[in-house]
Parts: structure tokens; C-alpha cells; sequence
């Protein structure tokens, strides 16, 4: 399903492949051979989303793009399913494995591998050629490398790192009252979407019937 949204449609390159049960919606735009596979959701919020060339986003994955970073996922790149990668960077040839999940301002860098629910956080940069083992995270710039017991030194690096207002433009005082209005408002504006057929014609209930 192609969606445009926020006043801007999605791009398909001829040779791309949406599946029908996909969600693409605004300012995305899809490379040269890439397929975008059951389920999976690339929605540009208020920044673009750019997939590179002969890239496959696997089922019921998540790719948002957000003002202040958008994503960007380079050539030859595989997203498993059920990963996140929000407001994230990924070079070419890199692997992004099932459940992993990229935080906004992220970097993964070329011919890297993020395996089964790792987690890249804020702002988090990985060198060239990085493996993320299965369940660890990456925290910091450059990245550390850590499994998820070791909370206490995560913590340490992410707290530096503004979760808060990175991800919600908050603080670590603000209140969830707060934060959920400004979501509320923010995510509220898809009621203006407008669903688009393959001719990128406006769908309507006539031509429904």
C-alpha cells in the first residue's frame, strides 16, 4: 500500500517490488531491484526515508524516518524480519538481522552485522565491518560493545547520550502526560493520509466498487 502523508508520496524505482500487504507511506523513496517483503512498514514521518539499491526489508520490519535523522539504508543491505531501525543509518553490505532494533542517530557503518535483537542505541556510531553479537548492544561513539547483563555500564555510556530527547524531544524530567500529548499531536496528522494505487491515482470508494 503506498500512502502519501505529510504532503509527500512515495518514489518506487520500476524495478522495485512492494508487497501488497506493505505499508509505504510519504516521502520514501525505494532503489533500483529493492523489495520491500509482507508486512513491512517504511513510513517517513517528519524526515525522509531512502533505501538504496537491490535491498531486501524482510517481513513485518519497521523503517521510520524521522526530522532531525532521517534513514537511510545504503545498497545491497538486508533487514530481517521484525527489525526496527529508526531514524538509523546503514551503510552498504551491511546485515541487520531479525528483531534487531536501531535507535534515532545511529550509525552502522559498511559491511557491517547486527545479529538476532541486538540493539544499537542513540547516536551510537559502529566502525566499518562491526559484528554485534546475538542480544548485545552497541552504546556510544565509537561504540562499545556489550551483552545485555552488564545494565550498569550500558547505562553509564547511554546516559550521555539523550534517549529522551533524542527520541521524544524531552528531558529525563519531563512527564509521560507531556511526552504522550506531543506524541498524540505528532502521529494524529496520518489522519490526513491519502491511500494511493499502483497507477498513483487516489483511492476512492467508487473505484472501490
Amino acid at each position: 500500500m503506498l500512502i502519501e502523508s505529510r504532503g509527500a508520496s512515495p518514489t518506487i524505482h520500476p524495478s522495485a517490488y512492494v508487497a501488497p500487504s506493505a505499508v509505504v507511506c510519504g516521502d520514501v523513496r525505494v532503489g533500483e531491484g529493492s523489495r520491500i517483503l509482507h508486512g513491512a512498514v517504511l513510513t517517513a514521518e517528519d524526515g525522509p526515508v531512502t533505501i538504496g539499491a537491490r535491498v531486501v526489508v524482510m517481513e513485518n520490519a519497521v523503517i521510520k524516518g524521522r526530522r532531525a535523522h532521517p534513514a537511510v539504508v545504503g545498497d545491497h543491505v538486508l533487514i530481517g524480519p521484525h527489525a526496527h531501525l529508526n531514524g538509523a543509518t546503514v551503510e552498504s553490505e551491511s546485515f541487520i538481522a531479525t528483531g534487531a532494533s536501531l535507535f534515532p542517530g545511529c550509525l552502522v557503518r559498511e559491511r557491517c552485522e547486527v545479529r538476532v535483537n541486538a540493539v544499537i542505541q542513540v547516536n551510537t556510531a559502529l566502525a566499518p565491518r562491526s559484528v554485534v553479537p546475538i542480544g548485545w548492544i552497541a552504546v556510544g561513539d565509537p561504540a562499545q560493545l556489550l551483552p545485555a547483563h552488564e545494565h550498569a555500564e550500558i547505562w553509564r555510556i547511554q546516559e550521555g547520550l539523550d534517549f529522551p530527547g533524542t527520541v521524544y524531544d524531552a528531558t529525563r524530567t519531563s512527564s509521560m502526560e507531556e511526552i504522550m500529548a506531543r506524541q498524540s499531536a505528532f502521529y494524529g496528522e496520518h489522519a490526513n493520509d491519502v491511500v494511493i494505487d499502483d497507477a498513483g491515482r487516489e483511492t476512492s470508494g467508487e473505484d472501490e466498487r
